[in-house]
């Protein structure tokens, strides 16, 4: 072992510099191996001849070098009863199995990491922060959110309603989760409705045509539409939703919805495909409420979904339902960000545990305007981005061509390619249904044929 002085540094007096680190500690160095303070270092420069450790002439290998290249992530297909059994295969160039493929997973989540194909010795994202979470994260991810990746990118891809679901805000998780774990409740148990202490926002962005329900429709509305329905036994509850303060209509009719008799669901059921084919304001939104019941015969959420908005994101536009707000995924493919987290309050339309018990902590009972976004463009050329209060993630949209565009950032990123290829200067090739993860601060410039690229990173500046 030998010791490398640097005299430029020899003569100031030690401070401590970023992370805790001495300006004046000194280069260790063992055969073609350098570290600084117990860590590998990598110098870079003209001198590097000198030292005899340029790759280019002397072929030295560095085994010990900083594990910081992007790296391909390969998709991690979840399978899931609401998937489509054509999208996800089309999208990877595979033929169907027959199986609903509901989603794709590019990230860290400790239920599927997705494994990077070119980091030997560091099989995923979470083993390589694990490894070096300043490295791969930077000192400001890592301070904010600690040694994990904040976000996971998800491509969904629905042939069938996902439930009316509803996530809590950061508080409610945390006196939730705290709540159960006091209890004795299993994390893994299925009425271990908390599964962790974080929230749970998420931004979809729709690749194609896509319908959802979101939000409260103003209650008022909601009772024209069940008079429209003409189901016996729908007269009260529309004199409610018409007659009470919008809070107390929304709850009382939301319990009703999800207790109500199987004959009562069945009358709507029956009753919604004439409203579908007539000319009117509810045609499009009684045909979706259509599918639903299509979906999940005799389920008690097609109550739920009555009071929720109908809407249908075009192509690049995208949905962000904040905490405390129901929604469901009906049909579509996009591609989606979350914070890292496992909350969700499901309300019926699921094979999956029904937290109905704590829908009046959880669900807000207000009516809302769906959440429907277009991108803004950015400083970067090609580059919009879709605007949210999540401190975790920031999601954009990239079109990259011929002239490659610089993507650099001082956090993680996720880079997916839904269609076409990109090529990384300093990384893979990615076609369709590929994605990369870059490290914080890695050079990364993308270049492509009229392809388009989202770009799922951490917000280091607050919001996104």
């Amino acid at each position: 072992m030998s010791t490398l002085v640097v005299a430029a540094t020899a003569s100031f007096p030690a401070t401590a510099g970023p992370g805790g680190r001495t300006t004046d500690a000194f280069v260790q160095r063992d055969g073609s191996t350098l570290t600084l303070q117990g860590k590998p270092f990598r110098f870079a420069g003209t001198h590097l001849y000198w030292l005899g450790l340029d790759e280019n002439v002397g072929g030295v290998d560095h085994p010990e070098r900083p594990m910081t290249a992007i790296a391909e992530l390969a998709p991690v297909v979840r399978a899931c009863s609401w998937g489509s059994r054509t999208a996800v295969p089309a999208l990877l160039g595979q033929q169907p199995n027959g199986e609903p493929q509901a989603e794709l997973w590019f990230g860290a989540h400790h239920a599927t990491p997705s494994p990077l194909t070119s980091r030997p010795g560091t099989p995923d994202p979470a083993a390589a922060i694990t490894a070096d979470p300043v490295g791969e994260l930077g000192e400001a991810s890592h301070a904010a959110h600690g040694p994990r990746l904040p976000f996971l990118p998800k491509l969904p891809a629905a042939a069938r309603a996902l439930s009316v679901q509803v996530h809590p805000t950061r508080e409610q998780a945390r006196a939730g989760h705290d709540r159960e774990d006091a209890a004795g409740i299993p994390v893994d148990a299925p009425h271990h409705t908390f599964k962790d202490r974080n929230h749970k926002p998420e931004l979809l962005c729709a690749l194609g045509p896509f319908e959802a329900l979101c939000g409260f429709r103003e209650p008022a509305r909601t009772a024209d539409l069940l008079d429209a329905l003409s189901a016996p036994g729908l007269e009260r509850r529309a004199a409610s939703l018409r007659s009470h303060p919008q809070r107390d209509s929304l709850g009382y009719t939301l319990q009703a919805a999800l207790t109500a008799p199987r004959r009562l669901v069945r009358a709507v059921a029956d009753a919604l495909p004439a409203l579908a084919a007539s000319p009117g304001p509810w045609s499009s939104a009684a045909a979706a409420y259509a599918t639903v019941a299509d979906d999940f015969p005799d389920d008690p959420g097609l109550l739920a979904a009555l009071l929720l908005n109908h809407v249908t994101p075009d192509a690049g536009e995208a949905l962000y339902p904040a905490a405390g707000v129901p929604h469901a995924y009906l049909r579509g493919t996009g591609v989606e960000t979350m914070a890292s987290s496992d909350n969700v309050l499901r309300c019926d339309l699921t094979d999956k545990h029904v937290g109905t018990g704590l829908l009046s902590e959880i669900v807000g009972l207000t009516a809302t305007r769906p959440s429907v976004t277009r991108a803004s463009p950015t400083g970067v050329r090609g580059e919009a981005h879709y605007a949210s209060s999540a401190t975790e993630f920031a999601l954009s949209r990239v079109e990259v061509g011929a002239e490659a565009v610089c993507l650099t950032d001082a956090g993680p990123q996720v880079l997916l390619c839904p269609t076409g290829e990109a090529l990384l200067e300093a990384g893979p090739a990615l076609a369709a249904g590929a994605a990369a993860f870059v490290p914080a601060g890695r050079p990364c410039a993308v270049s492509g044929a009229a392809s388009v690229l989202y770009r799922a990173r951490a917000p280091l500046g607050g919001v996104s």
